[in-house]
């Protein structure tokens, strides 16, 4: 077999896991793409390792073990991406990738309903209301205690 087909297939595999990645909005969309660009990849590493081995020869075939130790990391970064992406889902309601650009703490966190935010005015003792302070929410949990 020639090296130019499977080649040829690798990096239209590859191009489109890319164009996955770039232009999907879903997160689970986007982890498939990374595993069509891992998978590009391995096809790669194995058909380089049929041809050279064909021209040497000693076959090691440390294309296809390499090959191996890729598809064990490209299975624990789908396990670990998909725990990530339901945790999210869970926590947010949504895998959409625009809408989740804020994950950090303390970055858009924070809306106008946050009710531990001494700066906000709709929040009781915040800074334009007459309402006192009930307290922090350290203190609150020490009275339910």
């Amino acid at each position: 077999m020639h090296l130019a087909y499977p080649a040829v297939l690798s990096a239209l595999l590859f191009c489109t896991g890319v164009y996955g990645v770039l232009a999907r909005r879903n997160a689970i969309l986007v982890l498939m793409s990374v595993e069509l660009m891992l998978n590009a990849v391995n096809l790669n590493l194995v058909a380089f390792d049929v041809w050279l081995s064909t021209a040497a020869e000693e076959t090691l075939h440390s294309g296809q073990a390499l090959t191996l130790f890729t598809i064990a990391i490209a299975a624990a970064e789908i396990g670990i991406g998909l725990a990530i992406v339901l945790a999210v889902h869970r926590n947010r309601g949504t895998s959409d990738i625009d809408k989740l650009r804020d994950t950090a703490e303390g970055h858009g966190l924070d809306g106008p309903d946050d009710p531990d935010d001494p700066d906000d005015p709709a929040v009781p003792g915040g800074p334009d209301t007459d309402t006192p302070a009930t307290g922090t929410a350290a203190e609150k949990a020490e009275a339910t205690a």
